[in-house]
């Protein structure tokens, strides 16, 4: 699933996996379609920082990557939620700036 996150100023998509995580964060209940009014954004953004402050902290550092003979690509490091929250957050923070609702729906 894909998620397509929206307000006044923009839009974002956003795998579904991580879009419905955020959406916890935030204190939704993770359903999509829906909406948070701007009026309520604030609160939802506080929570979102939160919760991705404490995952950092509760995180053990990444492991280093086995090597596999077999595999001579270097494979790229996960992204962490956090990482994939950065736009989400900017959106969010843009939102607030201009008073608009923030809306999912899927993408």
């Amino acid at each position: 699933m894909i998620v397509r996150f929206s307000t006044r100023a923009g839009a974002l998509t956003m795998h579904g996996d991580a879009a419905v995580a955020l959406l916890k964060a935030m204190g939704h209940s993770g359903t999509v379609p829906g909406a948070i009014l701007a009026a309520d954004l604030p609160a939802a953004l506080a929570s979102l920082r939160r919760t991705l402050e404490q995952l950092a902290q509760a995180a053990p550092p990444p492991a280093p990557a086995a090597e596999d003979e077999d595999d001579e690509q270097e494979r790229e490091p996960p992204v962490s939620l956090r990482m994939r929250a950065l736009p989400l957050l900017d959106m969010i923070g843009t939102a607030i700036a201009r008073d608009s609702d923030l809306m999912w729906e899927r993408g």
